[in-house]
């Protein structure tokens, strides 16, 4: 493909994945992979370039803009060269009129700025759109195994234990120790938070919104073997992802129970009262996630995060009925809004007396506002908050 062609195909891509964050549809990754597999004729070189262009467009621009042309004209106020390819030429993009609406804005939508919590300043904000590092768990019982020690020859120790750092591009799923279920992809602010549940030496675990399950993982391979942990969620398809992966490491003290929707203490019935450890990894905004998923800026609106942080107050509500007398509730938002965090925290301990705070010992992270604050500029990880408390 030339160069002017390559432009024009982000430019449709880009009109895609407007539309699916205007409307809460597909990812911009999904989008991509769907579009070029319709599009076998472009190469690998094509690929790379077309989803550095979308990608640019994506991280430049806070606000989602009208169509994937004008993101496109934005991004060439910032890149002379993408503008000479505005040439009307075959396949290429149309030539550039006069009176075309030119993308701009700031990197942060203006509207979410004055919700970060205070301690993300410009910097941090800033840092939420670099490049995320490729960060692993590695199973404690694999440390001493050849084919993981080569691995970590490359790699970078982290704060946590058994937490490595390798360098971006490594094909790690493709690796031996990875079929083998000895190590895991999983961010160390995810890791730190599993960290912080481990520390609580929990008997009996509900993980109420597991997902695919990263941090339930995390806590098979760090608890005792007779410890019993129950990953629930009310996504079939996150879900199922789960049970490839715990045949791969070989955990048998993991049970997933599908949950419906507003329904969800019917099948957790039996454990009201009985869990040590329940976790809370709230559905959120995703801003600590903006280096992985810069489109979600383009999705979230003011009544959307007024509906996620009701669901976050009531899956609090909810996890806290399943917690023993003195078993502990971590609940996480990978966001860094008050809104999500801090905000929802608090309130929950003004109506809750029976309730408390407590501390946690991680070696990375900041106290703030009644929990813990994981950001990409402070701690190399994506941005979360979570925070830790005890029934009493």
């Amino acid at each position: 493909m030339r160069p002017a062609a390559r432009l024009q195909a982000a430019i449709e891509l880009l009109d895609e994945i407007i539309l699916a964050a205007r409307d809460d549809g597909a990812s911009a990754d999904a989008i991509i992979k769907k579009y070029f597999k319709n599009r076998r004729y472009a190469g690998s070189k094509d690929r790379r370039a077309i989803r550095d262009h979308v990608y640019a467009a994506i991280r430049l621009f806070g606000d989602r803009p009208e169509s994937g042309r004008s993101a496109m004209l934005g991004l060439a106020n910032k890149n002379p060269e993408l503008e000479a390819l505005f040439d009307g030429s075959d396949y290429g993009p149309s030539e550039i009129g006069s009176e075309e609406n030119r993308a701009d804005g700031s990197l942060i939508p203006a509207w979410i700025k004055s919700k970060f919590v205070g301690l993300i300043d410009e910097a941090e904000q800033n840092a939420l759109l670099g490049r995320a590092d490729l960060h692993i768990r590695v199973h404690p019982q694999s440390i001493g195994e050849a084919s993981v020690v080569s691995l970590l020859s490359e790699a970078t120790p982290l704060p946590l234990t058994n937490a490595y750092a390798l360098p971006n591009g490594t094909r790690v799923e493709d690796g031996q120790p990875y079929r083998d279920g000895q190590i895991e992809i999983q961010d160390l602010g995810s890791q730190a938070i599993v960290a912080a549940g481990v520390q609580q030496n929990p008997k009996i675990v509900l993980d109420l919104c597991a997902g695919a399950g990263g941090k339930t993982m995390g806590l098979a391979a760090h608890l005792p073997e007779m410890a019993r942990i129950i990953a629930s969620d009310t996504d079939r398809g996150r879900l199922s992802r789960m049970t490839p992966r715990i045949a791969r490491v070989g955990a048998d003290n993991i049970d997933t129970v599908l949950l419906h929707p507003n329904r969800e203490a019917e099948a957790l019935q039996h454990l009201t009262g009985q869990c040590d450890l329940v976790i809370v990894d709230a559905p959120c905004s995703g801003t600590g996630t903006w280096r992985r998923n810069p489109e979600l800026r383009w999705r979230m609106t003011a009544k959307r995060l007024q509906k996620t942080t009701e669901l976050q107050q009531r899956l609090l509500q909810l996890g806290s009925e399943f917690v023993a007398e003195g078993g502990k509730l971590i609940f996480a938002v990978c966001s860094l809004l008050n809104d999500e965090g801090p905000n929802q925290v608090e309130k929950f301990l003004q109506i809750q007396p029976n309730w408390r705070d407590i501390e946690v010992d991680l070696p990375l992270g900041r106290p703030y506002r009644k929990g813990i604050l994981l950001s990409p500029y402070h701690d190399g990880t994506d941005g979360f908050y979570f925070s830790c408390l005890e029934k009493l």
